[in-house]
């Protein structure tokens, strides 16, 4: 299938690699021309240097951008050479208002679109093990699913256009309050003396057990945070799960606390930290 994927962030990069990979013809854009030449040189496929150029002649487009404003640029863009009964598939996280208005654009030129947040990071990307959260009609899902199985473990369709960003709000709010809860343990456990690896070992065995501890518990203990899932993206993703909740009466007062405990995690430095960097602000506070 002719293919194009937009952006080629740390997570885009390794997702179209998997689609060429799979027998796919694939075109890239990427804002910065010399990533594209580099991931042409290594994985082969074709690049162009706008969107709707990569676009053109594409059954299915692939986006992963940085947020609500260069989702709807680079989709705007990037219709204007997609051709009736293709379908667009975002996969940056954004807002449903903004998931909603790409989907009238696209389907004013008789495109399909699917909202498709994805949780499972760089790891997850460069593994093909992807959870996939997508929004939109059954037919576009049935077009787009067998594909994306490229670089996904797991495809849900919630519901309707915007339904997907609303999905990956709720995996933001869980990991936010997770996170939190698993600084405060590293920190309690590491002021009081024990030993953080024994301590691992007994308690993923049970009901605190999850995904972030067992891949981001040594790091934390070790104050190391110079990869994966940066500070500053989850604050654009925790500012869209505030703003939905307001618009949807609904209450996070973790969520709001926690957002802020990032804002000084930012203030001190770490912009580009991993998530998991709640943890060393806590370290910062005399005992």
């Amino acid at each position: 299938m002719k293919v194009a994927f937009l952006g080629l962030g740390v997570m885009g990069y390794p997702m179209a690699g998997h689609l060429l990979k799979a027998g796919h013809e694939v075109t890239v854009y990427n804002r910065t021309a010399g990533k594209a030449r580099k991931w042409v040189e290594e994985h082969g496929g074709a690049m162009e240097n706008d969107p709707a150029a990569a676009s053109k002649g594409a059954a299915i487009v692939f986006a992963c951008v940085g947020n609500d404003g260069d989702s709807i640029d680079v989709a705007t863009a990037a219709l204007a050479g997609m051709g009736e009964g293709s379908v667009y598939v975002d996969h940056t996280t954004t807002s449903a208002a903004c998931a909603e208005e790409i989907a009238g654009r696209a389907a004013e030129r008789g495109v399909g679109f699917v909202d498709a947040p994805v949780s499972g990071g760089q790891a997850g990307a460069e593994k093909g093990a992807l959870s996939i959260m997508c929004g939109g009609s059954n037919a576009d899902l049935t077009t787009v699913s067998p594909v994306m199985d490229n670089y996904a473990k797991r495809i849900v369709h919630i519901g309707p256009v915007g339904h997907g960003q609303l999905c990956k709000a709720v995996n933001q709010i869980c990991i936010a309050g997770l996170l939190q809860g698993l600084s405060e343990a590293v920190h309690f456990g590491s002021r009081a003396g024990i030993d953080m690896d024994r301590v691992r070992e007994a308690v993923s065995g049970g009901a605190a057990q999850s995904w972030q501890m067992e891949n981001r518990w040594a790091t934390m203990n070790r104050g190391e945070f110079d990869f994966g899932f940066a500070v500053d993206w989850m604050r654009k993703d925790l500012r869209i799960a505030l703003d939905e909740a307001g618009r949807h009466g609904a209450s996070l007062p973790v969520t709001a606390l926690v957002d802020q405990f990032y804002a000084e995690v930012q203030e001190s430095g770490g912009r580009r930290w991993d998530t998991s960097s709640l943890v060393s602000r806590l370290n910062k506070k005399p005992s």
